[in-house]
């Protein structure tokens, strides 16, 4: 064979070699790609399992313990989702026969009726004093009315008031901070019974200050002459702790205080007539009426902080707290503060008043205790009712009374 021969049968093979090498490229590239699928479209849990993975007993015990604070959290959301906390009262806001046992013979007889007829079934008082004497006019449901008291709850805030304007802190204009860019004067405050402001003022004050003034307007001491059964209250000696919100507390809620109707009438038989604090005295018999004297008990030195708390009592019955009373009275001006507090099951409801007329004025206070009906405006709500009963009975039509000599008398009497 010659070479030329030769080399054109190697160029003749070349190309069966070339396709040969493709094709077995070729076999090899389907069959890895074969296997490929095959591996992709095996589960993984098997694969995971067949790693024999194992924790620790510490890791397992980590495990657990995780797995209970997680069950304890979720049950914790859970459970704020589903429950609203509701203060639960066990006291009824309503009773029966609540003037059995009362002492009526020395009563005016209009301004008992006009009392009872207003608090109807509720479990509460009702007090009617004669501010130019302390003469009670009325006390009905006098076992309550004479008992041990309650906590004033926002009635304080008057006591605060007149203490916070003696000491020179404030006028009825001055603007407290309340927080943020919150502000708020005394008229508005009283009106409205903001508690951040008289809790701001307390602390201001500080507890020493805010005693000495409560007990001069007559707290922690009898507000009656000889009036039989009545009990002076408690007024704490010192600070109540700051869990319990301290001197704030005690200028916001009366927290730590108990206080009676006859303690709060003879603070606002004093404002309404401009500073005298008289004995309050409640006379049992006709011959007694007759007879009757006003003494004195003390005289506060407030005149001039009156005009400065008025805006707010009258503010507080014209749009605030006590605008509930304009339902069922406004014929005349009335300046009044509500209150309204619980303690152990007992929902408080105080309203104290004076109704500013042409022809005199008379201090109301009601007082009310039971469950979730039991509040502040019901107690004004009641007064106003009270206030009508007067005013169609012709109450402060009448002239005014001719001056009684005044017996002077010390606080020790």
């Amino acid at each position: 064979m010659k070479s030329g021969d030769r080399e054109i049968e190697v160029t003749a093979k070349r190309p069966r070699i070339t396709r040969l090498v493709v094709f077995i490229a070729s076999i090899t590239l389907l069959v890895q790609a074969g296997f490929a699928a095959t591996i992709g479209t095996r589960p993984l849990t098997p694969r995971a399992k067949s790693r024999g993975v194992h924790e620790t007993p510490h890791a397992r015990r980590h495990m657990r313990h995780l797995a209970r604070s997680r069950v304890v959290k979720s049950r914790t959301v859970s459970s704020l989702k589903r429950h609203h906390y509701y203060e639960h009262f066990y006291a009824s806001s309503y009773a029966k026969d609540i003037t059995d046992g009362d002492v009526t013979a020395g009563e005016d007889p209009v301004v008992r009726q006009a009392a009872i007829d207003a608090l109807g079934n509720m479990n509460g008082t009702v007090l009617a004093i004669e501010p130019t004497s302390g003469r009670v006019l009325a006390m009905v449901n006098q076992k309550l009315a004479l008992s041990s008291g309650a906590q004033p709850c926002s009635t304080i805030k008057l006591s605060v008031a007149l203490a916070a304007l003696s000491e020179g802190i404030i006028t009825k204009e001055t603007e407290v901070r309340l927080g943020g860019r919150s502000h708020m004067n005394l008229t508005l405050a009283l009106a409205h019974s903001n508690n951040a402001y008289f809790e701001a003022l307390g602390r201001q004050l500080g507890f020493e200050k805010v005693a000495h003034y409560a007990h001069s307007y007559g707290l922690g001491e009898l507000a009656g002459y000889h009036i039989e059964g009545e009990q002076a209250g408690v007024y704490p000696e010192e600070e109540i702790s700051a869990k319990l919100g301290g001197v704030g507390k005690m200028c916001s809620f009366g927290e730590g205080i108990s206080m009676t109707p006859l303690q709060l009438g003879s603070l606002v038989t004093a404002i309404a007539n401009g500073g005298t604090m008289y004995y309050l005295q409640h006379p049992t018999t006709a011959a007694e009426v007759a007879g009757f004297q006003p003494m004195v008990k003390r005289h506060l030195d407030i005149a001039g902080m009156i005009p400065e708390i008025s805006d707010g009592m009258a503010g507080a019955v014209e749009y605030g707290t006590a605008r509930r009373l304009l339902v069922n009275f406004n014929e005349e001006e009335v300046l009044g503060k509500t209150g309204t507090c619980s303690r152990a099951g007992t929902r408080f409801g105080w309203f104290a008043s004076y109704a500013n007329t042409n022809y005199g004025r008379v201090v109301v206070v009601v007082f009310l205790e039971g469950g979730r009906p039991t509040f502040g405006p019901k107690a004004a709500e009641i007064a106003g009712h009270m206030y009508r009963n007067l005013y169609d009975h012709d109450f402060f039509a009448q002239k005014p009374i001719a001056p009684v000599q005044v017996r002077k008398t010390s606080s020790s009497d």
